[in-house]
């Protein structure tokens, strides 16, 4: 057993990149698909994780699209959200900031206000009885137009309330950030923070787009802005923070192994980097799970664990008296363990 998963278990912690519709786990896949009389590819539940198995990122979508097909009603976004916020509880995660992809339900003909609602009331629920934080982060995805981006925009006025942000996701690849510099201007002057995946399967080039073209104030992922020294010490510089990913990127191949993962020299060159879980239905494990890994691949010590949970903290969206809070009861954690 590594001798730091007890700490890392109930190490608090924010979690700032999840895709809600990737926590979706084959057994809840099987019984939405009963539910709501869906018939999938698969035969059983052991069939469904055999199946997640996956060679690039192109790989994974087109399962995770398939899988989409079972999210209904109100209810299932509710039971989706809520297995989400019980796991995250087991965890110690204070905080999440949560994706959701409206167009992979639009598409097929769910209305906004019923995944809207479902989730709204499990991140409630979730609140009052584990007490834990979150923020929605509506995603565009990438491979889609940026008109298409627009009308999702303009689809969530009615639920402006409730998302602190937008972000930008899907295949990567042939899709830079600058192709939504108009919806994410506009998104900007409606208020929303600024997020976007970049680096995982794009170059460094796509990281500094994102920077300077969308202006987002987060990184998802980022791996590749290594590749660019002169990015990498501005983003230190700057810091601005990443969310990595670890077995997500060994998953789809971002990285070969773990023990060859990028985080440890990220942290050596002075950059914010977190560490989430992605999709963990499909990745093979939740938040604590992706510590552990990388904490043991890479010999990660308890400080440098503090570190990563503290720029959870500092990186979230959280309001700065919220963020000074958790980053008391972290501290003090990490003093009393030690």
């Amino acid at each position: 057993m590594n001798e730091m998963r007890p700490f890392i278990d109930s190490l608090p912690k924010a979690e700032l990149h999840m895709h809600i519709e990737g926590s979706l786990e084959p057994e809840m896949m099987f019984a939405l698909a009963e539910r709501n009389g869906v018939r999938l590819r698969f035969g059983s539940v052991e069939e469904t994780r055999a199946a997640y198995r996956f060679g690039c990122l192109q790989e994974f979508l087109d399962l995770f699209f398939q899988g989409m097909a079972v999210l209904r009603s109100e209810q299932d976004f509710y039971d989706l959200t809520w297995a989400y916020f019980e796991r995250a509880h087991g965890d110690c995660v204070r905080h999440a900031e949560i994706f959701f992809d409206p167009q992979g339900h639009t598409s097929r003909g769910i209305a906004f206000e019923t995944f809207m609602q479902g989730i709204q009331q499990a991140r409630i629920d979730a609140g009052k009885v584990f007490g834990i934080t979150s923020e929605l982060i509506m995603c565009f995805w990438r491979h889609l137009s940026e008109r298409e981006a627009l009308e999702v925009l303009e689809a969530a006025a009615p639920f402006r309330d409730g998302i602190t942000g937008v972000g930008l996701d899907a295949a990567e690849r042939g899709h830079p950030p600058g192709k939504f510099a108009g919806v994410y201007r506009r998104a900007r002057e409606q208020g929303y923070r600024l997020l976007a995946h970049a680096g995982e399967e794009g170059p460094a080039s796509y990281v500094r787009e994102a920077v300077e073209v969308l202006g987002i104030d987060r990184i998802d992922h980022g791996n590749a802005a290594l590749d660019d020294p002169e990015l990498t010490r501005r983003l230190a510089r700057e810091g601005k923070v990443l969310t990595v990913c670890p077995l997500s990127n060994v998953r789809l191949a971002v990285v070969d192994c773990m023990a060859r993962h990028p985080l440890k020299t990220m942290l050596d060159r002075g950059l914010a980097v977190t560490v989430n879980s992605d999709d963990p239905a499909y990745f093979g494990g939740y938040i604590n799970d992706n510590y552990a890994a990388v904490q043991e691949a890479l010999g990660l010590t308890g400080e440098e664990l503090h570190r990563i949970a503290r720029n959870s903290f500092t990186g979230s969206f959280l309001d700065e008296s919220s963020k000074a809070a958790r980053l008391a009861e972290l501290d003090a954690y990490v003093e009393r363990y030690h």
